[in-house]
C-alpha cells in the first residue's frame, strides 16, 4: 500500500507531496530500520526539525487500516490530539503535527499504482562504470549471467565492440567489494571499515562524477572558502571535462566547432562575467581582427532578436577550465576511482567505497569517510531507439546503424568517397550538428540524400501561456536564453512552490530544450528540401532490416494505409542520452537500499537546495545535481547554467547549515573572489 503526506517546509515554504510505501518511518533521523516485523521494507520521511525526534512516528497498517504509533519525546498531534507513546488510526484527510510541520494525509493507494510515471521504454547503450567511458570488458560470471546482444565501446578507441553482452548490476555479488554484509546495513560501523584490512580515507567534502557538475560545485564551495585538503574528488576522468569532450566529438562538435551553449554559462567562472562572448571579442581585436571581434559583442547584445544566439568553440571552453582548474588545484583534490557505493555511518557520516584499477587488470579497493557528499554522475547511458537496437542485436552490423553520440567517422568517410543515403532520426541539437556535418561533406560530393525520419509533424511548438515557440519545417526553437531564463523570476518560483506533479506538467508543457534558431543550418533545411536532397518522411517504425547490403525501414503512417519501405545506406540515431537514475549502478543501490523518493519523471527527487533529504544523517549532507534532478526545482537542470545553480544553491545551504570552512559569496567577498579568479589567484 502507499500513502501520500503533504508539507510545507516551515523554514523555506517549500511544498511537498511525496508517496511512500507502507510501512513508513517518520523522524528527523531514521536509524537502521530495514524491515519491519513483517519483513517489509520501510519507508522513511525526514523532516528538518530539532524538536522532531530522530525515530519520531511509524505508520503502518492494522487490520487493513492506517495506523500511526507515536515513538517520539514531544509526541504527535493526530487532528489536535496529542498521542504520546500510543497508537491511533487515522485516514485520508487527517493531519499530523510533527514538530513543526503539519502534515496531510492523502489518499492510501494499492502498491500497483506506480507514482513514477514511465517515460519511454528505450534500448540503452550503458556506460561501463569501471571506465568512466562505455562497456569494453564483462567477466565470464557476467556472460553467464546474461547472454544478450551486446551494446557497447572499446574505451581505448571509442569503437563499438560487437561481441559482448549487455553488462547487469551486479558488481558486489560478482568482485565483493564492497563485501555483502557490510553494507547490507543502514549505518556501517567505522570499526567494521577499517576490520576489512582496506585503506580507510578522510575528507570533509566528497564530490562523486568528476564531470562538469562535480567541476563546477568544487569550484564554487572553494571560492566559497573551503580549502583544498578538505575535498576529495573521485572520478575516473582527468579531465572533469573528459566524457563531455569525446561526447562532442562523436556527435561532430571538433574542437574548433561551437558547442550548443550560450555566452555567459561558463563552468570557469561562477559570475558569467566576462562571458565567453567578451573573451573572444578581445582576443579578436588584440590580434587586429576587428570586425570579427565587434561581430561577437553585437550577438550577445542583440541575441536572439537580431542575431544568432552566440555560442562558444569547444576549445575555447575547455581550455579555460584547465586554466580553473589549475587555480583551484583540481589535481591535488582528484582520486582516480570508481565508487561502488555509499552508506551511512554509526558516526554520523557516509562511509564511501570506491575501486582504484591497476594497470593488472585488477583493483584496489579502499574506504572514503565524508561529513558531506555531492553526486553528479552525469548521463548513464546512451538512449537507442528499440528498433534499432534490434536490428544490431539481429544482425550485429554496427556500421551501417549507429548513434550520434557513439564514434562514426567511418559513415562520414564512406559517404564523402561514394555517396549514399543517410536517415536521421531525432530532431534536436544533435540531430542539427549531424545535418551540418552531412552539408558540408555534400559540398564536394553532392550524391548524398537525407532522408529525416519523425514519429509525426509538429504543426505548432509548445506552449505556456502566452508564450509559445517557433517552428519551421518541422523544427521547434528555442533560444539559449531558457537557462537564463529559469535561473530567476516567475519560472523559478513557480517551479519552486509546485508539487512534483505540478513540476512534471510544467516542465512537460514546456518541452524542454531544444535547438536554437541559427541561420546556417535553417538554410541548410530550406535549400535541401528545395533541391531535393532533404526530405522529411512521417512514421512509425515496424522494423529495420538489411537486405542485399542495404537498409530497409519499414514504416507505417497514419497518411495512408499499408507500409511505405524506405532504402538507405546508414541510418543515425540522434534521438540523445538515457538520463535514467536507475541504469548508473550506484544510483541504483542507492536508490534500492534507502527506499529513496523518485519524482514523476523518474529521478531522484530533490529538495530546492539540491538536498537528497532522505539521506540526510545528523548533520551530514548529500547533494545532487545534473540530469538526475530533473523535475525539481530547476528546469535546465543539464545545461552549464543549471549545473552552476545548483551548485550555488547548495553550497549556500551549506553555509547555512555552517558546514566548515564555507562561507555565503556575496558583497565585499565575492568581488574579492572575482578579483583573484581575473588575476588567476587561488582561492
Amino acid at each position: 500500500m502507499q500513502i501520500q503526506l503533504t508539507w510545507e517546509d516551515p523554514v523555506t515554504g517549500e511544498l511537498r507531496q511525496p508517496v511512500f510505501n507502507i510501512p513508513l518511518a517518520l523522524g528527523r533521523e531514521i536509524g537502521q530500520m530495514p524491515t519491519n516485523l513483517d519483513g517489509q521494507q520501510v519507508s522513511r520521511a525526514v523532516f528538518r526539525s530539532e524538536e522532531i525526534s530522530r525515530f519520531h512516528a511509524f505508520i503502518g497498517l492494522v487490520n487493513g487500516q492506517m495506523s500511526i504509533a507515536d515513538r517520539s519525546a514531544n509526541g504527535t498531534f493526530v487532528n489536535g490530539q496529542k498521542i504520546h507513546r500510543t497508537s491511533q488510526l487515522i485516514a485520508s484527510g487527517d493531519t499530523l503535527q510533527i514538530g513543526p510541520y503539519n502534515v496531510m494525509i492523502g489518499l492510501l493507494v494499492t502498491t500497483e499504482a506506480n507514482p513514477t510515471k514511465i517515460l519511454t521504454q528505450e534500448s540503452t547503450i550503458i556506460f561501463n562504470p569501471n571506465t568512466n567511458i562505455l562497456s569494453s570488458q564483462v567477466s565470464e560470471a557476467q556472460k553467464n549471467t546474461d547472454p544478450s546482444p551486446p551494446i557497447s565501446f572499446n574505451p581505448d578507441t571509442d569503437a563499438i565492440a560487437t561481441n559482448l553482452p549487455q553488462i547487469p548490476h551486479v558488481p558486489n555479488t560478482l568482485t565483493a567489494f564492497p563485501p555483502p554484509d557490510l553494507f547490507a546495513v543502514d549505518q556501517v560501523s567505522i570499526e567494521s571499515l577499517h576490520a576489512t584490512g582496506k585503506q580507510v580515507q578522510e575528507t570533509t567534502y566528497a564530490a562523486i562524477g568528476g564531470g562538469m557538475g562535480t567541476f563546477v560545485w568544487v569550484d564554487t564551495i572553494r571560492i566559497a572558502g573551503v580549502t583544498r585538503e578538505e575535498i576529495t574528488v573521485i572520478s575516473l576522468e582527468n579531465k572533469p571535462y573528459g566524457r563531455y569532450q569525446r561526447l562532442c566529438r562523436n556527435s561532430q562538435i571538433p574542437p574548433h566547432e561551437r558547442i550548443r551553449s550560450g555566452s555567459d554559462s561558463c563552468p570557469d567562472n561562477i559570475w558569467g562575467w566576462p562571458g565567453y562572448a567578451q573573451r573572444e571579442a578581445v582576443k579578436k581585436i588584440i590580434s587586429g581582427q576587428l570586425g570579427s571581434g565587434l561581430k561577437h559583442l553585437w550577438q550577445v547584445f542583440s541575441e536572439p532578436v537580431f542575431a544568432d544566439t552566440y555560442t562558444p568553440q569547444a576549445q575555447n571552453v575547455f581550455a579555460s577550465m584547465d586554466r580553473e582548474a589549475k587555480r583551484i588545484g583540481w589535481a591535488e583534490m582528484l582520486n582516480y576511482g570508481r565508487v561502488r557505493g555509499i552508506r551511512k555511518t554509526d558516526d554520523g557520516r557516509y562511509a564511501i567505497a570506491y575501486s582504484v584499477p591497476t594497470p593488472n587488470s585488477s583493483s584496489e579497493h579502499r574506504f572514503l569517510l565524508a561529513k558531506y557528499i555531492h553526486l553528479a554522475t552525469g548521463y548513464p547511458a546512451i538512449r537507442f531507439l528499440p528498433d534499432l537496437q534490434e536490428y544490431r542485436a539481429k544482425t550485429g552490423d554496427f556500421k551501417s546503424v549507429v548513434n550520434a553520440y557513439e564514434e562514426h567517422e567511418h559513415v562520414y568517410e564512406h559517404l564523402a568517397r561514394q555517396g549514399g543515403i543517410v536517415i536521421v532520426r531525432g530532431r534536436g541539437i544533435v540531430a542539427s550538428r549531424i545535418l551540418q556535418r552531412l552539408h558540408e561533406i555534400r559540398r564536394s560530393s553532392n550524391q548524398i540524400n537525407i532522408i529525416h525520419l519523425m514519429q509525426s509533424p509538429k504543426p505548432q511548438g509548445n506552449k505556456f501561456g502566452f508564450a509559445q515557440r517557433y517552428v519551421e519545417n518541422q523544427w521547434e526553437f528555442q533560444p539559449y536564453n531558457w537557462p537564463k531564463g529559469t535561473w530567476g523570476g516567475d519560472m523559478r518560483a513557480i517551479l519552486e512552490a509546485a508539487t512534483p506533479q505540478g513540476r512534471y506538467e510544467m516542465l512537460t508543457a514546456l518541452g524542454g530544450t531544444t535547438t536554437a534558431s541559427r541561420q546556417d543550418w535553417r538554410h541548410i533545411v530550406k535549400t535541401g528540401m528545395q533541391a531535393g536532397w532533404y526530405t522529411i518522411k512521417f512514421g512509425q517504425v515496424e522494423r529495420v532490416e538489411s537486405v542485399a547490403g542495404k537498409l530497409i525501414t519499414y514504416i507505417k503512417s497514419g497518411n495512408y494505409e499499408g507500409i511505405e519501405k524506405i532504402k538507405a545506406d546508414f541510418m543515425i540515431d540522434s534521438t540523445g542520452l538515457e538520463a535514467k537514475p536507475k541504469d548508473n549502478p550506484l544510483l541504483d543501490d542507492l536508490i534500492t537500499h534507502y527506499n529513496l523518493l523518485l519524482n514523476p519523471f523518474g529521478r531522484l527527487h530533490v529538495a530546492n537546495d539540491f538536498e537528497i533529504v532522505e539521506m540526510r544523517h545528523d548533520k551530514s549532507r548529500i547533494y545532487a545535481a545534473g540530469v538526475m534532478t530533473l523535475g525539481g526545482p530547476y528546469a535546465p537542470v543539464d545545461t552549464f547554467l543549471g549545473l552552476q545553480y545548483a551548485a550555488h544553491r547548495s553550497a549556500e545551504a551549506l553555509a547555512r547549515a555552517k558546514a566548515p570552512k564555507i562561507h555565503h559569496i556575496e558583497g565585499i567577498r565575492s568581488l574579492w573572489q572575482w578579483l583573484k579568479w581575473a588575476t588567476n589567484q587561488s582561492p
